[in-house]
Formats: structure tokens, C-alpha cells, sequence
């Protein structure tokens, strides 16, 4: 009887702010594996691109251990943490300066068997 197993793929400080991935993670969250990567197929936000790269990142991890049914996985977690901000300055009018923040987030996907 094969046990069942969480399988965790990362991706760290990418440059999507985490409000914005916050968006199209809530649209896979607790589906199947194959439902949730139709529905990012089509979502026309540019993180559903790096989103895919990221569960399949969490199959193929999957694949290595042999007692994993790759069939079977669904996203059980999926979490958007902010990480490091990149401070930049713009220039305004009269001499001034604004502040620029390049946010990034740090996503973690967590898939298990059902």
C-alpha cells in the first residue's frame, strides 16, 4: 500500500508583487493537477506562466519518488509570501524624488495525493 506524501516545490524572489499572485493562486488552490494547469492555460495574468512552471517543478519532484502517484496529486497548499523589496527613485517635479518599490514574493506549492 503506497503511503500517501506532500511533495513542496519553491520558487524564491520572484518579481511579481504578492497582491498580484495572490490573484491567480487563489484560482488553483485544493484543485487536481490537471484542472488547476487548464485553468492557468487560460488566465491572462503573466504569473499564471510562472505558476505553471512551478507546479510542474512539484510533479516532476513528484516523479522522482516512486511512491507517489503522479494521477492523483492535488494542490493541497499554496502560499504567496512577500520577499525583499527593491527601493527605486523616480524623479518628480521641483527637484523631488519618489520612491519606487519592486516588490517580490517567494510562492510555495504544496501537492498531495487524495
Amino acid at each position: 500500500m503506497a503511503r500517501k506524501m506532500e511533495v513542496t516545490a519553491r520558487a524564491r524572489y520572484v518579481r511579481v508583487s504578492p497582491r498580484k499572485a495572490r490573484l491567480v493562486t487563489d484560482l488553483v488552490r485544493g484543485k487536481k493537477v490537471g484542472e488547476a494547469l487548464n485553468v492557468l492555460a487560460f488566465t491572462q495574468k503573466a504569473f499564471a506562466k510562472t505558476l505553471t512552471k512551478l507546479i510542474n517543478s512539484a510533479v516532476a519532484n513528484a516523479q522522482q519518488n516512486k511512491q507517489t502517484d503522479v494521477d492523483t496529486l492535488m494542490v493541497k497548499r499554496i502560499s504567496v509570501d512577500g520577499g525583499p523589496t527593491l527601493k527605486r527613485f523616480m524623479p518628480r517635479a521641483q527637484g523631488r524624488a519618489t520612491m519606487i518599490r519592486k516588490r517580490t514574493s517567494h510562492i510555495t506549492v504544496v501537492l498531495d495525493e487524495q
